[in-house]
C-alpha cells in the first residue's frame, strides 16, 4: 500500500497543497483496527470529501498535491508525535480496538511506516521547488463534520490560522462578500502549532504563507460538489496578492 500519493510534484502554482486525512484505507497487516466497514465509512477514519477538492484544486491551480494514504485512525499524520491522539484509542465515541493497549515498540512502527513516509513526501516536494528558487504557499485540505457532540457547524468553509494572518485575512474578506455561504475564522478549530503538524512544521518553519481550510463534508459529498466547491475557493485564493516568502529555511 502506497503511503502517500502526490500530484503533479513539478507543478507551475506557487501553491501546494496538502491532505492529511484523504484516505480510509488501513494496511491489511492491521486487521482494519477491528472495526466494521460502516465505521471506516465515518468521519472517524477521513476527512470525507477533502481528496476530492484537493484533486480538482491541483487541476485547476497545476499545483503540487501531497494526499495521505492512510486512515488517521492508524496514525493521525496532523498531530505533534507527543499528542495523545496520535493513534486514538477512541474515536467520537468510537472504540479503536486495534489500537488498545499499544506497546511502544508498535506505536514507533506505525510513525516509521506511516507517518513518516507522507511527510517525507511533503518535504521531497518543498525542497525540490527551494532548490529552484521558487517560494511556495502552503494550503492544507481538510472536511468537518455538519455537527459534532450535539453541536452543529453552521460553516459550510472555515479557515485556521495561527500568528500570520497574511493569507487568511483577505481570504476570509473575499470569501464573506458571498452573501449565500458562511465562513467561520478559526471556528470550529483554530490552527495551534502544539497540536497540529503539517502547517508547522512544512509552513510556519520555513515562513511560508499558508492557511487550513475546512470544508464541512455534507456539502462536498460528491465529485461534483468537491468540484464546485475547489472552484469557489480558487477563485477566492486567485483574488488574495500572495506575500512574499523566503525560499529556504530561516538560517539556511
Amino acid at each position: 500500500m502506497e503511503k502517500s500519493r502526490t500530484l503533479r510534484p513539478l507543478g507551475s502554482s506557487p501553491f501546494v497543497l496538502l491532505c492529511d486525512h484523504a484516505s480510509n484505507r488501513v494496511p491489511d497487516e492491521l486487521n482494519r483496527l477491528g472495526l466494521a466497514d460502516a465505521e471506516l465509512s465515518r468521519h472517524i477514519a477521513w476527512d470525507i470529501g477533502a481528496a476530492g477538492v484537493t484533486e480538482a484544486l491541483s487541476e485547476i491551480f497545476d499545483a503540487p498535491a501531497i494526499l495521505c494514504n492512510i486512515s488517521r485512525l492508524v496514525i493521525d499524520c496532523n498531530r505533534q508525535l507527543n499528542a495523545p491522539d496520535l493513534i486514538p484509542a477512541v474515536s467520537d465515541g468510537t472504540a479503536i480496538p486495534g489500537n488498545a493497549l499499544l506497546t511502544q515498540t508498535a506505536k514507533t512502527q506505525r510513525v516509521e511506516r506511516y507517518f513518516r513516509p507522507y511527510h517525507n513526501a511533503i518535504e521531497s516536494v518543498l525542497m525540490e521547488r527551494e532548490g529552484r528558487g521558487i517560494s511556495s504557499i502552503v494550503v492544507s485540505i481538510h472536511s468537518m463534520t455538519a455537527s459534532l457532540a450535539g453541536k452543529g457547524r453552521p460553516w459550510q468553509i472555515a479557515l485556521s490560522s495561527f500568528l500570520d494572518r497574511s493569507l487568511a485575512e483577505p481570504l476570509l474578506a473575499t470569501l464573506r462578500q458571498r452573501a449565500d455561504i458562511v465562513v467561520g475564522d478559526n471556528e470550529p478549530y483554530d490552527l495551534d502549532p502544539s497540536v497540529d503538524y503539517s502547517i508547522p512544521y512544512h509552513a510556519i518553519r520555513r515562513g511560508l504563507q499558508h492557511v487550513q481550510v475546512e470544508f464541512r463534508n455534507d456539502v462536498i459529498a460528491d465529485r461534483h460538489t468537491q468540484s464546485a466547491w475547489a472552484l469557489l475557493f480558487a477563485e477566492a485564493l486567485l483574488a488574495v496578492p500572495p506575500k512574499a516568502a523566503p525560499s529556504s529555511l530561516p538560517g539556511g
